[in-house]
Order: structure tokens, then sequence, then C-alpha cells
């Protein structure tokens, strides 16, 4: 097996240097996968044995190129570099890399990944959008190289969203990991490379706890639906998109930064703030957020960061009420 594997990892094309990606599974995920591919200057093979999934394909791609112009091209980008294949065979044998895109059915997905595991040359990493499953379930009915199945999961659309989170199953190597890893980034996403599996990954169990949290206050009759959004779209979510939550977190502690944030507000963590328990604040805890936030500083002072957050601030806030005000938005 090892030495299956060492022939794989070398006849895999470097990261930077795939030109043919498969994208299996064609809905909206895996239409704005294509479109992704597409932007980057790949040729995109495709298979969805779904009904009318090639015309709903090629009119998600019409409607959407005009974005993908405004966003920019990379060389020999064209929605003709597209095609359509009738079968798994046909996909596989005509691509350097798997995007899977199928509904999210643990069983479905086992089986599937067995038998592309089944027919699928060695050197192929096939990547899963899943929204949750973790990789060890999935790639458990693989017999012949489980070692090259790994998650790369999206945030909506990926045509648009820079992001994606990676992660492997018990049986993947880090080499594909890595390699993920590294693709993704040479087709301009930010990538989130998780230390350990956890089911919904880092964004979706962030994005859970906040949403079952606003579920709890509607249910309570605690305030709106429409002050809940009010409360992200023009509160937190402003600085959200500039600098995420922990480093404004950071800025919220002033020049002591986030250590003096976690000794300040250290109490409040056991104050009914949130239906969710707070873990225990350990020492080590309280290290790993505060060396995190100074990883993330890159060197720059509090009074750096916070030029920075409000510049962007008044670029978004800007932005905005531009746009609002064009299209008679008034909320």
């Amino acid at each position: 097996m090892e030495n299956q594997q060492n022939k794989a990892l070398k006849e895999r094309p470097a990261p930077s240097q795939v030109s043919r990606a498969g994208v299996l599974g064609t809905g909206t995920i895996g239409g704005a996968w294509a479109l992704h591919f597409l932007r980057m200057g790949m040729d995109v093979v495709a298979y969805d044995p779904g009904p009318n999934a090639k015309q709903n394909l090629l009119a998600m791609v019409e409607a959407i190129w005009p974005t993908m112009k405004e966003l920019g091209l990379r060389e020999g980008a064209s929605p003709r570099r597209l095609s359509f294949v009738s079968s798994l065979a046909e996909l596989v044998e005509n691509v350097q890399v798997i995007q899977e895109n199928t509904p999210e059915n643990l069983m479905a997905k086992r089986k599937l990944f067995a038998g592309l595991d089944t027919i699928t040359p060695a050197e192929v990493v096939i990547i899963s959008s899943t929204s949750g499953f973790v990789m060890t379930d999935m790639q458990v009915d693989c017999q012949y190289h489980p070692e090259r199945f790994v998650v790369g999961h999206p945030f909506n659309p990926p045509y648009l969203i820079p992001f994606c989170e990676v992660v492997g199953g018990k049986q993947t190597i880090p080499a594909v990991v890595d390699w993920t890893v590294a693709f993704y980034e040479s087709i301009e996403k930010q990538v989130a490379k998780m230390d350990k599996e956890l089911p919904g990954f880092i964004g979706n169990r962030l994005q859970e706890a906040l949403w079952r949290e606003a579920l709890h206050m509607v249910a309570n009759n605690e305030c709106s639906v429409e002050d809940i959004d009010k409360s992200i779209a023009y509160g937190m979510g402003l600085r959200w998109a500039i600098m995420g939550h922990c480093l404004t977190y950071h800025l919220g502690g002033g020049q002591g930064g986030m250590a003096h944030l976690l000794d300040h507000f250290a109490p409040a963590l056991k104050e009914p703030w949130t239906r969710l328990e707070a873990p225990e604040l350990t020492p080590e805890l309280r290290n790993a957020m505060v060396q995190g936030c100074l990883n993330q500083t890159e060197g720059r002072s509090i009074d750096e960061l916070v030029k920075e957050r409000d510049d962007c601030l008044i670029r978004i806030i800007n932005s905005l009420k531009e746009y609002k005000t064009l299209h008679g938005i008034k909320r």
C-alpha cells in the first residue's frame, strides 16, 4: 500500500498545475464550483445523473458569467471550457481532481465513494463539499485508496466566497490534506486547515450556534427576527468582514489586547448571555486565545489595527449606503 501511495504522489500534479477539474453533482454548490474553476482558467468536466442537470448547469453558467468577469478572469478562462459527461467512468478518466457535491446522505456518500475509489486513478484527489459529515465516516467502505479522500467544505457561493475548510479522515494521509490546501490556495481561496475532524467543521458550527440562539430568542418572544438581523448586519457583521471574531475581541481589550479582555471578562463567561455553556477558562485556553490573536496581528500595534478596522468599516458602510440608495432600499 505504501508503494502505491508513493507512486500516486509522484504522478499527482503539483497543486498549482491542476488544469482539469471534475465536478460531481452540479446543483447549487457544484455549479458554483464549476464557475469558480472556469474563472481560474481550468477545463471543467461535470457529471450529474439528475434530470435536466446539463441544461440547468449551462443556464447557471450563462447567467453568472458576467459576475465572473466582474471578479476578474484568469488567462484562458472561458465558459466554453466546460464539458458535461454521461457517466462516472468518463468523469474520472478525464480529470486531475474531483470536487464532490452530492446530497447530504451519509449512506449514499459511502456507497458513492466506494465506487469512486474502485474506478478513479490513484493519483486523483477526491474532495467532498459536505456540509457536516466527517471524512472518516464517508471513506469507511473505500478498499483501494481511501488515503486520497478529503473534505473541502466551501461557503456558498464558492465562486464568490473565498473560504474553504479542509480536513482529512482517519485514513487520509497528511500529504493529501496539504495538497488540497495548496490547491485551494492556488485558486484564490483562504483555507482553514483543521487539526482534528469535527462534525460541521468550523464555520457551520459557529453559524449553528448563532442560529440556535436566535431561535431561542424568537421562541421566547425576547426580540424580533428583524432585530436579530439588524444586530448582525449593522453591528458585529460589519467588523467580522474585516478581521473575524477573535481579533475583533482582541481590539476590545484595548492596549492590553486579548489578554486584558479575557482577564476582565472571565466572570462573564458564567453569565447567562447565551444558552450555550462556556468552557472553563483554563490557563491553556487563555494562552491559546492570546497567542492566536498575536499571530494574526503580524506585529501590528493595537492602534494600527484600530485604524485598519475603522478605515475598512468606513468603506463598507459607504458602499452599503451607495448600493441601497441606488436601488431604493430603505432599511
